[in-house]
């Protein structure tokens, strides 16, 4: 059987301090090593558990393996999870996402047919919004239907391939394996207010650091990110979440500022009650792998001139040795960081 973990962040004072799930995910990748090596993160909160050796050695089944989890994480790290438990990945989140919080689903291979059958198809694995609208104009609009349509009426509808595809996971089917030490997939980084923040200015200071720190992670890895996602947090513990794509695949912080900046002026945050903000950029690829459009501007070569400059001196020197102005301390504008977190 393979397990899906859900981190919940803690509901004590260490969320308002910042420490969320997504810091503490190497630990709580720990606790679930210590039952099996076959470990895949699911960055910024969550994890694949391939649990049949586990199942084997210890002579314990996926119920008792996952309630082992939940124990552990609790005990050590002092954070509850839901867990979800199939056949392959794909059922395993599925079953965690429709699983109650804090609590167990267990979906037996028999069970399959059923638990998918009456699911919009919108919630497969690889339907996207657009291709949902194409299947229910057809109606297929559930998962049952989809699964019950003749292959080759689904390979006409969206292709060959795709329709293959679709055809197998509306049968529960999901060839993917739990891959431990996969490469990352996105890379987090968070910041928390010491109190209740309303200065605009004070959460772009954030955004900038934040930006800088990933776009010198990225660099340092040799990677470019597609898009980034920004969630702010507020008093209440409400969270708002908003993605967009860069023009092109970038490790550059001044493009990733400003695609930050854009993203925190969308919401239109008036006099919001701000406690955190975290980005993540997604979709990592290899640098080498990504083109870059050129330019003529010599402002633009000049800077990224002095960010490779600017890397090798904080390798060097620190983190600290050489930042943006905006980014120098200030004695009225406090700022606690959080860890950094990447998928493993």
């Amino acid at each position: 059987m393979i397990l899906c973990v859900r981190f919940h962040a803690p509901s004590g004072g260490n969320t308002d301090a910042g420490e969320g799930c997504e810091a503490a995910l190497p630990a709580l990748l720990a606790v679930l090593g210590g039952l099996t090596p076959v470990v895949q993160a699911l960055p910024p909160d969550a994890a694949l558990v391939d649990v049949r050796g586990a199942e084997r050695y210890f002579g314990w089944n996926a119920a008792q393996l996952a309630s082992v989890i939940r124990v552990r994480a609790l005990a050590l790290r002092g954070v509850d999870c839901t867990i979800g438990a199939g056949p392959n990945p794909m059922l395993a989140r599925m079953a965690a996402k429709g699983a109650r919080p804090g609590a167990t689903l267990l979906l037996p291979p028999e069970e399959v047919p059923r638990f998918l059958a009456d699911k919009p198809v919108a919630a497969l694995d690889g339907v996207g919004p657009a291709t949902a609208r194409t299947l229910c104009s057809y109606g297929l609009d559930s998962i049952g239907r989809l699964a019950a349509a003749p292959l080759a009426t689904l390979q006409r509808i969206v292709g060959a391939r795709a329709g293959r595809e679709l055809h197998e996971r509306a049968l529960g089917i999901d060839r993917t394996p739990v891959v431990p030490n996969a490469a990352a997939r996105s890379l987090g980084a968070e910041r928390s207010f010491p109190r209740d923040e309303l200065d605009p200015d004070r959460r772009r200071r954030a955004l900038l650091s934040l930006t800088e720190e990933l776009g010198a992670r990225l660099r340092g890895t040799e990677q470019v990110c597609r898009s980034l996602t920004l969630t702010v947090r507020y008093a209440d513990r409400s969270t708002t979440t908003r993605g967009r794509t860069l023009r092109e695949p970038t490790a550059h912080s001044p493009a990733l500022a400003e695609l930050a900046y854009a993203l925190h002026e969308s919401l239109g945050l008036q006099r919001a009650r701000v406690r955190g903000v975290s980005l993540r950029a997604e979709g990592l690829t290899p640098a080498r792998l990504a083109s870059r459009q050129l330019t003529f501007d010599p402002a633009d070569d000049r800077a990224r001139r002095i960010e490779a400059v600017a890397d090798r001196a904080r390798a060097r020197f620190g983190p600290a040795a050489i930042m943006p102005g905006a980014l120098a301390e200030r004695a009225d504008a406090p700022l606690a960081d959080a860890p950094l977190a990447e998928a493993a």
